[in-house]
């Protein structure tokens, strides 16, 4: 089944649509990625941008967490200097002293 886009006239999904310029190479890509899916280009692009743009936010969202942890071990003392840090991973990695 071949998924397309409405592109009749006043579509709602057309009239916000800007043009984005992309290589020749890339654009290459994406045709091949909408045949391997059975999708219209401009359906597999706007698809491929939503779940980059998903994980983006995702993968912020973990950082900031992570930081923030980091941060509250800090000013809880939970910390380590850096010859325990360091002789912690020689020893996990089994990297010689």
């Amino acid at each position: 089944m071949r998924l397309a886009v409405d592109r009749r006239p006043g579509n709602l999904y057309l009239e916000g649509m800007e043009t984005v310029p992309i290589t020749p190479e890339r654009k290459a890509q994406l045709d091949e990625y909408a045949e391997r899916h059975g999708q219209d280009t401009a359906a597999a692009l706007d698809a491929l941008l939503a779940d980059a743009l998903e994980w983006e936010k995702q993968d912020y969202r973990e950082a900031v967490e992570g930081i923030r942890r980091g941060y509250e071990d800090m000013k809880a003392g939970r910390t380590q200097s850096m010859e325990e840090f360091f002789e912690d991973l020689r020893v996990e990695h089994g990297f010689p002293r």
